[in-house]
């Protein structure tokens, strides 16, 4: 379990296939503290860290991940948000995230208010269950939603969340993960809507 507060930005420095699966190279700055078999969420995905060398990382995507998030649109040089799994000692600062990607979504706008940045993302509305003022992961990021349509809605995103983040690279068209909160998810399920 993680909670959307990110801990480091890597950086993926190659991708290998092999079959249908992509071994992912990563270099952050927690990598040398990281060990083999520990979950890590990347961009909101939770990964397997299957080797670590020095300030390098290894993760495998398999063909489920890559068809149903953004994993499979990564090049080499891209950043990417991490945040190791929560300790149960922990403060919980964000919202509980999964690490387990509902759908891809995309950026339609980006709207700069001078300090900080309005940004819009179209998504598919058959997995709706935002509320205005509610939790969505973002890559990662445990957001704020507002202004929620349909099949829209924004965030508003703070400098430091902005340099501190992949957000600093997001553009207008570019997909990305989005999670949406577990307890709306069951909300709805218990429904049966």
């Amino acid at each position: 379990m993680f909670t959307g507060i990110i801990e480091s930005l890597g950086r993926v420095v190659s991708i290998g296939k092999e079959g249908t699966n992509r071994h992912i190279q990563i270099e952050s700055d927690i990598s040398h503290e990281l060990k083999v078999d520990q979950s890590l969420s990347h961009d909101g995905v939770c990964l397997t860290v299957t080797e670590v060398s020095g300030d390098r990382h290894w993760i495998t995507a398999v063909d489920e991940t890559l068809s149903r998030t953004s994993v499979g649109n990564w090049r080499e040089g891209r950043l990417v948000n991490l945040e190791r799994s929560m300790k149960a000692n922990d403060r919980f600062d964000g919202h509980i995230v999964q690490g387990h990607v509902d759908q891809t979504g995309v950026c339609i706008s980006i709207d700069d208010q001078d300090g900080s940045w309005h940004v819009k993302f179209k998504y598919e509305p058959h997995h709706q269950v935002l509320v205005e003022k509610g939790s969505v992961c973002i890559n990662g990021v445990s957001l704020t939603c507002f202004d929620c349509d349909k099949d829209t809605f924004s965030v508003a995103i703070v400098p430091y969340t902005f340099n501190h983040t992949n957000f600093q690279r997001i553009t207008v068209g570019q997909k990305v993960n989005l999670e949406f909160d577990i307890l709306g998810k069951y909300v709805k399920k218990l429904l049966g809507k």
